[in-house]
This record gives structure tokens, C-alpha cells and sequence, in this order.
């Protein structure tokens, strides 16, 4: 019987730069065949001793809602110090899932305690494995942020690789266990405008700079009739406008895109949150919860 070796660490001087990661990750995707038992990447980057840039953090609370010059950092601001990351190891040749039309499916997040703007962290990021889906394969990404060798912070992001699967194969039901169904919207507390340049400045204060979320012409190349709101915000959106405690349990559900430029419904109650579009079209639901 054999065993999965533990991931190996390698340890980057700084962060990767994200353009040539995305130009790589583009031109290897036709050539990726995704299925739930290919091998993934064993390697765990950790990244010593970083902290956040005052000017990119300044932009970024900014853009999703976050008071500026905060003592501590937006509780979804750790996904980006690790994105770039994350992003060598999706863009990599052995990681199975094409990186182009990738979906962010959904985000579990651990705040153990507050975590200061000034701080310096340990990063590291590895892929958790691929599981199937009822629409494909779906990979997990975990990123973690340790303090005097205490961990602070983590997260599980899922993405996925929308393709053909096997009539009754098992995967993930429509609902994600423990989610609240939507049935019945919860009470809305704000509307919110987005303009038709959301996209291109989350992605200047993020460095996600994802096609889809650029212009409608580049979104057309992937069959969306305009920009995509980046997932990512909307659920830093959503939280800037709940808040969490300094020690804080949160998941959040991608459902439907975000057109741009749009209309959203932010409602919320009890610990719970969505983000609502016209004709009560779902986009994202949420819950915090005291860790």
C-alpha cells in the first residue's frame, strides 16, 4: 500500500510576477484533459516575511467598501497576498485544470485573530486535490497566514473546470451542504451601482487581471455578453458592508456572474449575506460566524 508523500516547500524571495503567470497558464490550456484523478501539484510555495503594501492596500479598501488606513487588514485581503501564488501553481504544466474559464466556485475562510495592516506573515499556498463535480472537476486551492509561527489566517478556495462528465457521476449537489437555501431573499439593506469599469479597477488594486473582468470584448472571447464583477469582490463588497470579529468563520458561495456595468441588492441578517440581481437572480451567499 502506498502513501501520498507530503507536499515540499519552496521558499520564493517575493512575490511572482502575475502577467507572465497568466500568458503561461493561457497558452498551456488547450493542452490540459481535466479529470478528478489526475496528479496535481505536490509543492507548497511559501513566501517569508511579507507585508502588505500600503499604497496597493490603500486602493484595494477603496474599491470593495473597507474603511481606509485601518489598523488591520480587510478579513479578505490575505486571498490577495496570496494570489499571485496561487496563480504559479495553477498556471503551472503539472496542474491538471485548464487556467482559462477556471471558475471560483466558492470560499471558506478562518480569521483567528486580527491582523495588522503593519504586520509581517508567512504565506504559504498549496493545491488541496481535485474532487468531482456535477459539472466537472473542481481543484481547492489553501492559503494560510502564520504570525511568530502561529497561524492567523486561512482559507479554501474551490475552482472549477466546467466539462463533459459521465451521466450519474456523483459530485457536489446543487446546494453546497450546510448553505441557507435563497428561497426567500433575505432583507435588503443596500443597492448597489456598479460601473462598467469595476472590473478593470478591482483588477489594478488586486492584480487579478482576468479577461473576463476587463471589457466586454475580451468577455465575449468566453462567451459572456460583458465584464464580469470579479467574485472575489463581491464578497469583499458584502463583507465590508457586514463586518466580522477579529476571529471570524466565513464561507461564501459564487452562484451567478455579476454583469457590469449592473444593478446588485445587498441583504443580510442573522450572520448571514447575499447579493442579489433583477428578478431575484442569486450572485453570491454568505455567512459569518464567531470562530
Amino acid at each position: 500500500m502506498t502513501s501520498t508523500p507530503p507536499p515540499t516547500t519552496l521558499e520564493l524571495s517575493g512575490p511572482p510576477a502575475l502577467a507572465p503567470l497568466l500568458t503561461r497558464g493561457a497558452l498551456l490550456s488547450p493542452l490540459k484533459r481535466p479529470r478528478p484523478g489526475a496528479a496535481h501539484p505536490r509543492a507548497r510555495l511559501a513566501l517569508p516575511g511579507l507585508t502588505a503594501d500600503p499604497g496597493r492596500l490603500a486602493a484595494y479598501e477603496r474599491v470593495c467598501g473597507f474603511p481606509t488606513g485601518a489598523d488591520v487588514l480587510p478579513v479578505t485581503y490575505p486571498h490577495v497576498l496570496g494570489f499571485p501564488l496561487a496563480m504559479r501553481l495553477m498556471s503551472a504544466r503539472d496542474f491538471p485544470l485548464p487556467l482559462l474559464g477556471l471558475v471560483h466556485t466558492s470560499i471558506r475562510i478562518t480569521r483567528h485573530r486580527a491582523t495588522p495592516s503593519a504586520g509581517a506573515y508567512d504565506l504559504t499556498v498549496h493545491v488541496d486535490g481535485l474532487v468531482p463535480h456535477r459539472r466537472g472537476t473542481e481543484a481547492a486551492v489553501i492559503t494560510a497566514l502564520r504570525s511568530g509561527g502561529e497561524p492567523v489566517w486561512e482559507s479554501r478556495s474551490t475552482y472549477l473546470a466546467r466539462h463533459r462528465v459521465p451521466a450519474g457521476r456523483p459530485g457536489d449537489p446543487a446546494v453546497p451542504a450546510g448553505a441557507p437555501r435563497e428561497a426567500t431573499p433575505l432583507p435588503a439593506l443596500a443597492e448597489w451601482r456598479l460601473a462598467g469599469d469595476l472590473g478593470r479597477r478591482y483588477g489594478a488594486a488586486s492584480g487579478d487581471r482576468n479577461p473576463i473582468h476587463l471589457y466586454p470584448f475580451t468577455a465575449r472571447l468566453f462567451g459572456f455578453p460583458r465584464a464580469l464583477a470579479h467574485g472575489m469582490w463581491t464578497v469583499a463588497r458584502c463583507l465590508a458592508a457586514h463586518g466580522a470579529p477579529d476571529a471570524a468563520e466565513i464561507r461564501a458561495d459564487f452562484r451567478k456572474p455579476v454583469l457590469l456595468p449592473g444593478t446588485v441588492t445587498y441583504g443580510a441578517r442573522d450572520g448571514r449575506f447575499e447579493l442579489r440581481g433583477p428578478g431575484d437572480r442569486v450572485h453570491l451567499t454568505g455567512e459569518v460566524r464567531p470562530a
